[in-house]
């Protein structure tokens, strides 16, 4: 039998209020209170810096921050700098690796083919390059990025995740240098297929090809599921450092 994997949309949500919720319902899956869990956000105007990442790429002021109504926040994925904002769907993956494959690369890995397969419902061919997670298409411009990865574990299970731009708008980008990676831009569904594209309609196909790779069957959970999962083991107490073993893989896992 496929492994039961809650779908969870927040719909638009703060990006510190996403990461309490994310910090909550990791608890609650080291405590088995909770399958798996994809968490589906939309985030106002944020630029987020993991903890591999560099604070000169962020190219922006703080008063042009302000001005322009976008937060600022350090975070523990790993990775280095990038955008969220309306337009773009943000994947947060809850899973106890232990029950599928205590494989950093290969979690990653999963992530890139399960966007890889929801691009091509569209007719466009993303990829991986070597040494720069996330997924890549080939435009006039060259290489640009349609979608970036970022990473936590906790005793193996998982947090952070997928950023898949559709509509966003990608003059946002300019406000730092994407992933740390100069010379390269970012780019949106919509742009290049040159027409509009419903969110909800890609994160089904998200949601279809994650059950896919991921052999797992997703069930729709509302937060108040989780919520109730999540007060019943409130007393409990988990721990939020990775383990030697996990740090170590986690070396190298770009945003």
């Amino acid at each position: 039998m496929p492994h039961v994997c809650w779908l969870v949309e927040t719909g638009l949500i703060r990006y510190d209020a996403a990461s309490r919720l994310q910090h909550q319902l990791v608890d609650a899956r080291k405590n088995a209170a909770i399958p798996d869990v994809l968490l589906f956000c939309e985030h106002p105007h944020v630029i987020t810096l993991g903890r591999n990442g560099k604070r000169e790429h962020l190219k922006a002021r703080d008063s042009v921050l302000a001005q322009m109504n976008v937060e600022f926040r350090p975070t523990d994925r790993g990775g280095d700098i990038t955008y969220h904002g309306p337009g773009q769907i943000v994947g947060y993956p809850v899973l106890d690796l232990a029950q599928h494959r205590r494989d950093v690369r290969w979690y990653v890995e999963q992530l890139e083919e399960v966007m890889i397969r929801t691009t091509a419902d569209y007719g466009l061919a993303a990829k991986r390059i070597n040494g720069r997670h996330g997924i890549w298409v080939e435009s006039a411009a060259g290489e640009e990025k349609l979608a970036a990865i970022g990473v936590h574990l906790s005793r193996w299970v998982t947090s952070h995740g997928f950023a898949y731009n559709v509509s966003t708008d990608l003059r946002f980008f300019d406000l730092i240098v994407p992933c740390g990676i100069s010379g390269r831009r970012a780019t949106a569904l919509e742009r290049l297929l040159g027409r509009a594209v419903r969110a909800s309609e890609v994160r089904e196909r998200l949601a279809f090809h994650f059950g896919e790779v991921f052999e797992c069957q997703l069930v729709p959970a509302t937060l108040h599921d989780a919520n109730e999962a999540m007060d019943a083991t409130a007393h409990e107490e988990g721990r939020d450092e990775c383990t030697p073993s996990e740090a170590e893989a986690l070396k190298g896992i770009r945003a």
